[in-house]
């Protein structure tokens, strides 16, 4: 350790510049005879890599991204995958029934708006520098147009999945929130307040909803590529960020998702997930392309 200078240097092997940034002394050390060591802060270079210590992620970052994570979460897959891979998870554009209040669930007779159209088309252009082996979607209609738009004019057939539908909600589908508030409010309010333990038609639609989403990432993170997107639903959109992160159905309000926002999931070769971002909608507001 260097104890000559006033100086805090952070080297990494990975980029082979050292910066170093000047550190004033404090006030009272000023008078000291001793100069306070510099701090030198290292990351483990490629050339050590080991068999028991493969590449994890995809890319590098100079500002601070993860290169080798393990044991991030449980593993998703519970077997090794082909390589790392990048999921990017997109909710539907706005719809007749989100903007009449009313509650979807699995039903198929709500679709795109007008600007629900206009917010499919931002994600396009947002998108339109990232390269992707494939796209998975939900096959019911608000979450399908929105996937036919952003993919548009890319070589590969869409990948619809079963298992990326949207929660079931039986009987409150299609109602408008105040009148199932009123019609059913002790179903009603468990769904708001307590979904983990909301019941009806004799199921647990949360806890369903949880298995099909890890079902889903195995499926998906099994597939060949390393680049993924995925266009789906909120309630589908919550669990599967949930069961990636390891949180189990209780947290199911503990994430929100707008239409049309963007997550991004880093997975290492062991399937364990690292969560890269959350609900990003800058490019609903602006012109903003997101970089390949």
């Amino acid at each position: 350790m260097d104890t000559t200078s006033g100086i805090v240097s952070f080297t990494t092997h990975l980029f082979s510049p050292s910066i170093s940034f000047p550190r004033p002394l404090a006030p009272q050390l000023r008078t000291s005879s001793r100069i306070p060591p510099r701090i030198r802060c290292s990351a483990s270079s490629t050339s050590e890599l080991t068999p028991d210590k493969l590449p994890t992620s995809i890319g590098f970052s100079v500002t601070g991204g993860a290169y080798d994570f393990m044991k991030a979460t449980t593993s998703l897959t519970n077997e090794l995958i082909s390589s790392p891979k990048k999921v990017t998870l997109l909710r539907h554009g706005l719809s007749t029934w989100n903007s009449e209040s009313r509650i979807q669930g699995s039903s198929d007779l709500s679709i795109l708006t007008e600007v629900g159209e206009e917010q499919a088309e931002r994600c396009k252009k947002a998108l339109e520098n990232i390269y992707f082996d494939q796209c998975f979607a939900s096959p019911i209609s608000r979450a399908k147009q929105t996937a036919e738009i952003i993919w548009q004019g890319r070589e590969k057939p869409l990948v619809y999945l079963d298992l990326l539908k949207e929660i079931s909600l039986y009987h409150l589908e299609g109602m408008k929130n105040v009148d199932a508030k009123q019609i059913y409010p002790k179903e009603y309010t468990i769904w708001r307040e307590d979904p983990a333990n909301f019941h009806m038609n004799g199921r647990y639609p949360v806890r369903d909803l949880w298995i099909a989403a890890r079902d889903c990432w195995k499926e998906m993170l099994l597939s060949p590529g390393e680049s993924f997107l995925v266009v789906t639903h909120k309630s589908i959109l919550r669990a599967l960020t949930c069961t990636a992160l390891g949180l189990g159905p209780e947290r199911f309000r503990s994430i929100d998702i707008n239409n049309g926002g963007i997550c991004v999931f880093n997975f290492n070769i062991r399937g364990e997930a690292m969560l890269e971002a959350l609900n990003m909608t800058a490019h609903m507001y602006s012109d903003h392309v997101y970089p390949g």
